[in-house]
């Protein structure tokens, strides 16, 4: 699920070639050992960090994992490197010009013209113009010289395994969920404690691998600023806070093992949220958690907060549970569509914004 790796298109010629049978079943004289291998090396690799995505009018209506506002603009990101804008309110979706095919997994903007998006294969993609445009910032391949330059002197120490291990697979992990505290500071999280950082709004980045307090490489799934606190939200009951003066996430102390893909709040209340109906509540920036009682068995697997502040979370399924006090307790609305849900926010108008795998889809909160 994590490592979607760099796609391999072979050329038609070399499938064909390979493939080649005579009719009584015997192989032609052309076709061996060393025509396969030649055949092989004919393959045309086609990288999707060098392949711009695909332009297509079915685009809003395929997978999209992550959505935001970009000011009243609203913007989605999902597969295949497909960025979507809307200025109408979901009515209509504009595609973006994108510089790889990488999957990408989340979004967000600070202000209304800068924006970050990233995903898999290490990417991350920067945009000036709200989304219109974007160019990338950051790649796997680049990633990972950051890593061993920045840990060069660590030498048999924590990371020179992780380094490694880095080398080796290549450059195909993928960052999970973006946050920006303004155009310049910004954080990008992903799977294994991939954790990059930057002040220059994103010209460069520095790998934050020893800054948290995840000894065991969890993936990381969520990171947002809530309140005064910028929190990370993560597998087997991870979370996290920024400690600003060690400058390092320290770990939150919360009585539950399983994944939290999410975390959502408002001054004074911050929920957690996860596999299978799981949300947590803390009252106090995160020092204590209490279970929520959901009343659903299916994973949560985005959340927002409206204007008027209400919590909501939408599940797997796409069924919405909205809060109206602080997260104590939640009711269950089921949307017309019904349509599997990964992310939702608010649009300027109070409409909420869903997207999954059928593409982005609005309703209306009641």
């Amino acid at each position: 699920m994590f490592q979607q790796g760099r796609r391999l298109v072979v050329g038609m010629v070399a499938v064909m070639s390979a493939s080649l049978v005579f009719a009584d079943g015997s192989m032609g004289t052309n076709l061996d050992v060393t025509s396969a291998k030649e055949a092989k090396s004919n393959a045309l690799f086609i990288d999707v960090l060098d392949t711009p995505s695909t332009m297509t009018p079915l685009a809003s209506r395929s997978l999209l994992n992550g959505i935001t506002r970009a000011g009243k603009r609203l913007v989605a990101v999902g597969a295949r490197g497909h960025i979507l804008c809307s200025d109408d309110e979901g009515k209509s979706w504009k595609q973006a010009s994108v510089p790889v095919s990488s999957d990408l997994t989340a979004v967000n903007f600070p202000t209304p013209q800068q924006g970050w998006a990233v995903g898999h294969d290490g990417v991350i993609l920067h945009s000036s113009n709200g989304g219109l445009n974007w160019i990338k910032q950051l790649d796997g391949r680049a990633a990972l010289q950051v890593v061993s330059t920045r840990y060069k002197d660590v030498g048999a120490g924590q990371f020179a395994q992780e380094i490694a291990n880095l080398a080796q697979q290549g450059p195909d992990k993928p960052f999970l969920d973006v946050w920006f505290d303004n155009d310049r500071t910004g954080y990008a999280v992903g799977a294994f404690n991939f954790i990059f950082r930057t002040d220059d709004g994103g010209v460069t980045w520095e790998p934050w691998l020893e800054r948290t307090d995840n000894p065991k490489r969890l993936h990381l799934y969520a990171i947002r600023r809530i309140g005064d606190g910028l929190f990370i939200a993560g597998e087997q009951g991870l979370l996290l806070k920024l400690d600003p003066k060690q400058k390092k996430f320290v770990s939150l102390k919360c009585n539950y093992n399983g994944t939290f893909f999410g975390i959502t709040g408002k001054p004074g209340v911050l929920v957690a949220f996860g596999l299978r109906g799981n949300a947590y509540r803390s009252l106090n920036g995160g020092t204590s958690w209490l279970k929520i009682e959901t009343g659903v068995p299916t994973t949560l697997t985005g959340g927002t907060v409206t204007k008027d502040g209400r919590i909501v979370l939408v599940t797997l399924l796409g069924t919405l549970l909205v809060s109206q006090d602080n997260g104590a307790t939640f009711s269950q609305e089921t949307p017309k569509q019904g349509l599997p849900s990964s992310a939702i926010t608010e649009t300027d108008t109070g409409t909420l914004a869903l997207v999954g795998m059928r593409g982005v889809w609005m309703q209306a909160a009641k």
